[in-house]
């Protein structure tokens, strides 16, 4: 049994230490179907709903290096949430599946070593889509030169202007 065990754990803890972030829910009174529904949505987000003991996750978390101040949402029915990389895609999910169905409850995370409370996890369900910051982003940083570019093309196309001018006057 106790091999089992370890099996367990190490599988915990190799999810833990491939995702970037983990995040804590109640998952108590959710049906089946609720399960495989929650689970689908979160796998289109790149994300996993995991459900363990409770004593295994806090050996696979204390393993994999995640503050310690996890283990206060580790108590009675928990399920973990692990993903490739988007931590908002995945909190966007779990907190609209929350809404339809009053299930399951976000109790916090941890992202890149610090704890999230739930205020937290919700701040980050409310950001925009990864590729919509990027872009933004992008915007930004583009900004500049394209203002440098008309500012300088001005110059020149004002100068042209000028001297159109004084060659239709005849000068």
């Amino acid at each position: 049994m106790k091999a089992e065990k370890q099996l367990i754990i190490d599988t915990l803890l190799e999810r833990i230490n491939q995702s970037p972030f983990l995040l804590v829910a109640d998952y108590a009174g959710m049906t089946v179907p609720q399960f495989e529904e929650l689970r689908n949505r979160l796998r289109a987000a790149g994300a996993e709903f995991h459900v363990a003991k409770n004593t295994f996750v806090k050996r696979a978390a204390s393993d994999a290096e995640v503050p310690e101040t996890i283990n206060e949402m580790l108590s009675g029915q928990t399920a973990i949430v692990t993903g490739e990389s988007d931590v908002c895609a995945a909190a966007k999910t779990l907190k609209n599946f929350h809404k339809e169905f009053e299930r399951p409850v976000i109790r916090g995370g941890a992202l890149d070593g610090e704890v999230l409370d739930v205020a937290q996890v919700n701040a980050l369900a409310d950001l925009p889509p990864k590729e919509v910051l990027q872009a933004q982003l992008l915007g930004v940083l583009q900004t500049p030169g394209r203002q440098l570019a008309t500012v300088l093309n001005e110059s020149i196309t004002q100068l042209a202007r000028v001297l159109q001018a004084r060659v239709d006057k005849g000068e």
